[in-house]
This record gives C-alpha cells, structure tokens and sequence, in this order.
C-alpha cells in the first residue's frame, strides 16, 4: 500500500481590526477565529460566557451593528471595522446603564451565566422594538437559555426597562 503525501495548508494569522466598545484593538489573529475567543482571550473581557459553542445557548451574545449575535459562531473577520459592544461597554458598577439597573432592581441574577445573553439580547430587541408586548419580549428571549430559571424575574427586569 502507497501513501499519499497529504499537504496541510496552514492560514496565517493576519491584522484583524476589531471595533469594542468604543476601542479600537488590531489583533494578529487567524481570520476564522471565533470573536467570542478574540474578546475573552485576547481583550480579556468576561461578559461573554463560553456555554454552547454552538450558537444555540446566547451566553456569548454580543452587539454588533444593532444586532444581538451569537460570538462563538461569528469569526473576527465577518465583524471586522464593525462597532461590537459588549456587556463591559454598555455601563460601569458606578454608573451601570438603566437595563442593568433593572436587573439590579429585581434581582434578577442568579448564578450569572446566562446573565450577558440575557442582557445583550434584551437590549438589542428592545432598540429597535422600544414598544414590545410582554409576549414578543418572551419570544425574543426564548433563544436564551437560562440554567437557574430565575426567567421570571428576568422578564420582569426587561419589562421595567421596557418602560
């Protein structure tokens, strides 16, 4: 039996500029890197969780363009010059912005881990539907899952922000 040489082509990593938070960071980094991976790792921030990796969970939700996205999934590349917020970038443990507050209000934090998709998509949802039914803010939160189900007072959180 022959073998075949096999040839492995490696992608070198490249100048990415990424836009969070209001910061401008160029990162060497290989192009289809998770963001999710570039924001943890490589800009040490905590507010999005590894949960999934697929996509499905939202613990690594972020906002980018208007748009809650799912950073496990989306590659530095796909992103790059975009304004990326994350939860760091929304308010300060001094000054946290009023959805934060919200939650702060109502206890509406448990374990924590869910907490940043929780947020980010609620934020997301609710710029550009400031007007939501309570049933369309569970449907836009029903992507998000929460492992300690302190939902409903995540949703009463949402529903002060809301207003």
């Amino acid at each position: 039996m022959k073998s075949c040489p096999t040839k492995i082509t490696l992608i070198d990593d490249m100048a990415i500029t990424l836009k969070v938070n209001g910061r401008t960071h160029t990162l060497d980094l290989d192009p289809a890197t998770p963001l999710l991976y570039a924001l943890s790792d490589d800009l040490q921030l905590n507010g999005p969780k590894f949960g999934c990796g697929l996509g499905q969970c939202g613990a690594c939700t972020v906002i980018v363009k208007g748009q809650a996205v799912r950073s496990c999934v989306t590659t530095v590349k796909s992103v790059e010059g975009s304004d990326i917020t994350t939860l760091e970038g929304l308010g300060t443990p001094e000054k946290p912005h009023p959805i934060q507050q919200a939650f702060v209000d109502e206890h509406a934090a448990q374990c924590g881990f869910c907490l940043n998709g929780v947020i980010m998509t609620a934020k997301a949802f609710l710029d550009k539907n400031p007007k939501a039914t309570e049933a369309e803010i569970e449907q836009a939160m029903s992507g998000v899952l929460c492992r300690c189900f302190t939902n409903v007072r995540m949703l009463r959180a949402i529903g002060r922000y809301a207003r």
